[in-house]
């Protein structure tokens, strides 16, 4: 999920029927404090949509131990289906994956074990708070392999051909400029490398409003315009969707 600028808010899953992530449709953030102006963007915070809920949009997600309240909230687990979401990003040992918009690390604890000692966790979000609050967590939790940076909304920060897999929960339809983002992703995969966007169906009955959601066939188009070869995941996931984009070794049969 990168919060402030690129994330509206995960909904407390004790509303779990009508849960699911970001807070629209009803349901109840933590109380809101003032509330930061920055242009939405997201992250599952990263995006992390911290904020969409009950028809309104917080962006302030400074206060790190409230809101990972919400995202680290054990029943999370039942909806978001975290094994599910591995299995179909596939990292391994040794590999470098960057979770763009991680919010407080919800998918850092699968992460890290998925690539062992030798990988490399890039916990990255736009909200300073957060990824302070990532790396008090990895030195709490002995996840020595997960590094976390603060990175600009429209821009992941990425070295060029630099990572083996991207992960992006919540996020991608609060990008400002999604075609440009899309090219930044594909250039920092490497060969054979790929990136899973997970978001909100159109039908779900939360998350941000329906008008500021982009459905899986937009965003597959978005990742093909960017030169990756991308697919919608056949998942089981209740709320969400998942876009796998993968690009190409570069070898010719």
């Amino acid at each position: 999920m990168l919060v402030s600028a690129m994330m509206s808010t995960f909904a407390r899953v004790a509303l779990l029927g009508a849960l699911v992530v970001t807070g629209c449709g009803g349901a109840s953030a933590p109380a809101a404090g003032p509330s930061t102006t920055k242009a939405p963007m997201n992250h599952h915070g990263h995006h992390g949509h911290h904020g969409h809920h009950a028809g309104a949009v917080d962006h302030d997600f400074s206060d790190a131990e409230r809101w990972a309240e919400v995202f680290d909230d054990p029943a999370r687990d039942s909806w978001q289906l975290p094994e599910e979401v591995m299995a179909l990003l596939n990292p391994g040992p040794g590999q470098v994956v960057a979770d763009i918009g991680a919010g407080t690390g919800y998918f850092e604890r699968y992460l890290t074990r998925a690539v062992g000692g030798a990988g490399k966790v890039l916990a990255l979000d736009s909200e300073p708070k957060m990824v302070e609050y990532i790396a008090n967590r990895a030195q709490r939790e002995l996840w020595s392999n997960v590094s976390a940076t603060v990175v600009t909304a429209d821009d992941p920060g990425l070295p060029v051909a630099g990572v083996d897999r991207i992960l992006i929960v919540d996020t991608w339809h609060h990008l400002p400029g999604r075609a440009a983002y899309a090219q930044a992703v594909a250039q920092a995969l490497r060969p054979g490398g790929s990136i899973a966007i997970v978001d909100f169906t159109i039908e779900s009955p939360m998350g941000p409003p329906p008008a500021m959601r982009a459905s899986p066939e937009t965003v597959a188009a978005e990742l093909r315009a960017a030169g990756l070869v991308a697919v919608v995941a056949d998942e089981r996931l209740p709320y969400q969707y998942v876009v796998i984009g993968t690009k190409s070794t570069g070898a010719h049969r």
